[in-house]
């Protein structure tokens, strides 16, 4: 079986696993839901770092079940199904830099401290999602996929925070803006590793299925 779907033993396990399903699943609703109660703390708090990490909530959450559907898929449609999601994070980034950029031209005042409480519950919402994606963050492109959005989103959160409290004390919107341009930053980092590891797995399962064509003899 696992010569047949183009993955080691130990990724097959990943993917029959309920845990694995069931981690997923919980990454979904987590980020879904937290998603849209952010969007709007961002809105509420004039805040573009948040509504930065309120997007990359709710891209997480639809990537991330695009990884639910890809599982059982063959290690190449595994393979572009990860580089959707890298391309995903890609335009996620150009966007956000697109509003931070209009932002920067129009400094309007922040609310530092209801961006700090929603920054902060986002912090917790991550760390509660990662929890469970903490035993499979080593298996193919598709999987580290679902990992690294979790693990980039806690990173943002504290960036968020500490910008709140920047602004709190300096009473400027750089903090902010700075911060946006910092998730930015990660998501094209992010996009970037996924997108390497979906091409390796790609020219794996492409050798795997030129090396099982057997020559017909004349």
């Amino acid at each position: 079986m696992a010569d047949d779907c183009g993955c080691s033993a130990d990724e097959e396990l990943i993917e029959k696993s309920p845990g694995y399903r069931r981690a997923l699943w919980i990454v979904v609703v987590l980020n879904v839901g937290y998603g849209l109660i952010e969007l709007f703390g961002g809105y509420f708090s004039n805040s573009q770092a948040l509504k930065a990490d309120a997007l990359d909530f709710l891209g997480d959450g639809s990537i991330t079940f695009i990884a639910i559907l890809a599982i059982g898929w063959s290690l190449a449609w595994r393979a572009r199904a990860a580089a959707l999601q890298g391309a995903f994070l890609c335009v996620m980034a150009i966007w956000i830099l697109y509003e931070t950029v209009n932002r920067i031209l129009d400094q309007s005042a922040v609310e530092p401290f209801a961006m700090g409480a929603f920054a902060l519950g986002a912090l917790i919402v991550n760390l509660v999602a990662i929890v469970p994606l903490l035993p499979y963050r080593d298996g193919d492109a598709n999987v580290r996929a679902v990992w690294l959005f979790s693990r980039n989103d806690a990173i943002g959160n504290v960036a968020v925070l500490i910008a709140a409290g920047l602004v709190a004390l300096t009473g400027a919107p750089w903090p902010d803006l700075v911060v946006a341009l910092i998730i930015v930053g990660i998501f094209l980092h992010s996009a970037w590793g996924i997108l390497t590891q979906a091409r390796r797995d790609l020219r794996q399962a492409n050798a795997s299925a030129a090396s099982q064509q057997v020559p017909s003899e004349s």
